[in-house]
């Protein structure tokens, strides 16, 4: 059984789809991207899935998510003659996720 929930538009050629879904046998909420080209269409390694077990605790994250944070802020400019403090983190390689079904506790 498969039910597509929405389908929001990430960009030109991709949408973000959410579905109800069953994956191996197991019910759950699929969220991957869909892309449309000339070389393929269909949906892409990127996503995730939440077990259906799961779902409530998904849902009580993303509904306490305040708006207000997600509002773009200002960046705000060094002062004149004052250096920029650059993150001391190292950025990773961006590689696409594995889509991989949790494992039963």
């Amino acid at each position: 059984m498969e039910k597509d929930i929405d389908r929001i538009t990430k960009g030109p050629d991709t949408d973000i789809v959410i579905r109800i879904d069953d994956f191996g046998g197991k019910r759950g909420v699929t969220i991957r991207e869909f892309v449309k080209s000339d070389r393929y269409t269909g949906f892409t390694k990127a996503g995730t899935r939440i077990p259906a077990d799961k779902f409530k605790i998904f849902k009580a994250a993303i509904n306490a998510i305040d708006e207000k944070e997600l509002e773009e802020a200002p960046i705000a400019a060094p002062a004149a003659g004052e250096k920029s403090e650059k993150s001391p983190v190292k950025k990773a390689k961006k590689t696409a996720p594995e889509f991989i079904e949790p494992e039963e506790e």
